[in-house]
């Protein structure tokens, strides 16, 4: 197992570029299965889930072409859907969560798919149910042999509908969208995701012919098509990777400069890292970050507590809530943070605590702090979100 040696207490200096968006990349990499004709994919990560994912496309018959550092191009022209009834697939498809993202695209253009149950991470239960529903609705019919953990769904006769989705599932909305698209009449989706990536996706589709309204929005109308044609398509940056190097510069006090930031996709994150005392300035497309010696965390304007919480897009995303942790430690001021969307997203805690014992020493012993869930957090021990204080 590889294993990392961190030396710290060492100032960074210049430039750096995110690469480009993981979430986006599992979703645009099954895009191609649409169409016959060749689509072009640019700024892909480099990353083993992407990879994993590009080898199973290409497994299904997908021609896959490296052009050049993270540009591919994809012809689905000849498709071999027996390979989702093979061992081999059945493997790689339950070690990699992504996936779940084949099942709209192949659906939608050959009527029928085999998956397993996808595998996943840590943070939390990630159930499917969205993706499956939105099938249901669309008029394709799934039965699940819990004997070899496997899924079989006949979308043979997929009619577009209008439904409520029961969460803003990301995948889910992407899922449902690419089954949609080819569906005959109109789809809509209510309380629907609006994350950037998804609105990536659906101006992908759009070039391809799809026609797809209320992007950006919590509704969203998908009006079915014969067939798509090829587009070429650019990644946004990674989000995630940009609230992390802002993180990294105040955590190590440098002057540091994130490129290519795509800006007006970042939503309520910059923000949110100013919230903590984080300068930085807009310079064109890049972000600064000045060093500083030290940085103070905002009280709200009456003088409460800072709290940070994640929530569906435009809300801040889940996956920034541990890295806004870790820089909190290191600020001047309180926080509360509260994790709302999966259960198990700030396992790593209790490992913090036992690096930095000294987190909670600034706590006056009569004073009383309770975390989200109603214990007391006057023992670290007890608290299960808890308010970090450094005086």
């Amino acid at each position: 197992m590889s294993s990392f040696k961190i030396k710290g207490g060492q100032k960074l200096k210049g430039e750096i570029t995110p690469q480009g968006a993981k979430n986006e990349a599992l979703q645009v990499i099954c895009v191609p299965l649409l169409t016959s004709e060749p689509v072009t994919i640019h700024n892909v990560p480099d990353i083993l889930d992407v990879n994993k994912l590009i080898e199973l496309v290409g497994d299904l018959g997908c021609k896959v072409e490296k052009l050049g550092t993270g540009s591919f191009r994809f012809t689905a022209a000849n498709i071999n859907t027996d390979f989702l009834k093979t061992e081999v697939y059945r493997k790689k498809a339950a070690a990699l969560r992504g996936s779940v993202m084949l099942l709209g695209p192949i659906l939608a253009r050959f009527g029928e798919a085999n998956i397993p149950k996808p595998g996943g991470d840590k943070i939390g239960r990630r159930r499917l149910d969205t993706h499956f529903i939105g099938f249901q609705n669309l008029g394709a019919k799934f039965n699940y042999n819990a004997d070899e953990n496997l899924y079989n769904i006949d979308a043979s006769h997929l009619k577009g509908c209008y439904m409520l989705l029961d969460e803003a599932s990301v995948t889910g909305t992407a899922n449902i969208i690419m089954a949609a698209v080819l569906a005959k009449g109109t789809t809509t989706i209510y309380n629907a995701a609006c994350e950037p990536y998804l609105q990536q996706l659906c101006n992908m589709l759009n070039r391809m012919g799809a026609r797809i309204s209320g992007i950006g929005s919590n509704l969203i109308s998908i009006e079915g098509v014969e067939k798509l044609h090829g587009t070429e398509h650019t990644l946004l940056p990674d989000m995630i990777e940009i609230g992390s190097f802002i993180g990294l510069a105040a955590m190590t006090q440098s002057e540091v400069t994130i490129k290519n930031c795509r800006i007006d996709m970042l939503g309520i994150i910059p923000e949110i890292f100013r919230r903590l005392g984080i300068k930085m300035e807009f310079r064109g497309d890049d972000i600064y970050i000045p060093s500083q010696e030290r940085y103070e965390i905002e009280t709200f304007i009456d003088g409460s507590i800072l709290t940070v919480a994640d929530s569906p897009w435009p809300g801040f995303t889940p996956d920034l809530l541990s890295i806004v942790l870790v820089v909190a430690t290191q600020a001047k001021g309180n926080v509360l943070i509260h994790q709302k969307m999966f259960e198990s997203r700030l396992f790593f805690v209790d490992k913090l605590i036992d690096m930095v014992p000294r987190l909670f020493s600034a706590i006056p012993t009569e004073q009383v702090l309770w975390d989200s869930t109603g214990n007391n957090c006057s023992a670290a021990s007890k608290c299960h979100r808890p308010i970090f204080v450094r005086e």
